[in-house]
């Protein structure tokens, strides 16, 4: 397994780096953007880690540029503010999780390993499954989503949510079973999170088509009708 580490603190980067090897995990680590950028276009990671305040390059514009060309690669983005904004603009350029500084090492490299084993899971899974509910038709093996014919651009995050609900198509999910199943037990995402994930997915699968098949029941959780 490929990680590479965009951290700007040499002292953090290597202490990352460090423990990444002692589980056995192959590590690059670079120290901005820019750099980052032209490693990302030319070689495969299963991983990468990113910190927001980067020289050249923003962690912000690097995971939103990312994006446009690889929609699967987990990417878990470290900073040193816990502001709820900071993490909305995270996930919406695709990050997959979010660690406030400091952190516990052992904590990072669980999330890692977690993120690493779903999209395993989900590569394994996904063997020529086409979903189709109302106008949306979901492609598992290519992981792409379509309504009335249009391609719609999913973050992995959001692509996970949506499946799950369609899956269970009129069955409530509990805000905790929707952690649970996206995000695992080790990391402690949070209501907020789910909040802000179902509010990307209906702006862009709903409210552009005129529709409201993600619903909520209040005190309950969310379903699709």
């Amino acid at each position: 397994m490929n990680i590479l580490v965009i951290e700007d603190d040499p002292t953090l980067n290597n202490n990352i780096k460090e423990a990444l090897i002692s589980e056995g995990y192959n590590v690059e680590g670079v120290y901005d953007g820019l750099l980052a950028e032209r490693l990302l276009k030319k070689n495969v990671y299963d991983c990468l880690v990113v910190d927001i305040n980067l020289p050249g390059k923003s962690g912000f514009d690097l995971c939103s540029d990312f994006r446009e060309f690889n929609k699967t690669t987990p990417v878990i983005m470290l900073t040193a503010f816990s502001d709820i904004e900071d993490k909305v603009k995270g996930y919406a350029c695709g990050a997959d999780d979010y660690l406030t500084k400091p952190f516990y090492m052992r904590e990072l490299l669980l999330r890692i390993s977690s993120l690493i084993k779903r999209v395993d899971k989900g590569a394994n899974d996904a063997i020529n499954k086409i979903l189709s509910v109302d106008s949306i038709v979901i492609d598992e093996t290519q992981k792409s989503v379509k309504r009335n014919g249009e391609n719609i651009a999913l973050t992995p995050r959001e692509y996970q949510i949506l499946l799950k609900l369609v899956k269970n198509k009129g069955e409530i999910i509990s805000k905790n079973d929707l952690i649970k199943e996206i995000w695992g037990n080790i990391v402690d995402a949070n209501t907020n999170t789910i909040e802000v994930y179902i509010n990307f997915l209906r702006n862009k699968i709903d409210k552009p088509f005129g529709k409201n098949n993600i619903k909520t029941k209040v005190g309950y959780g969310y379903y699709f009708e």
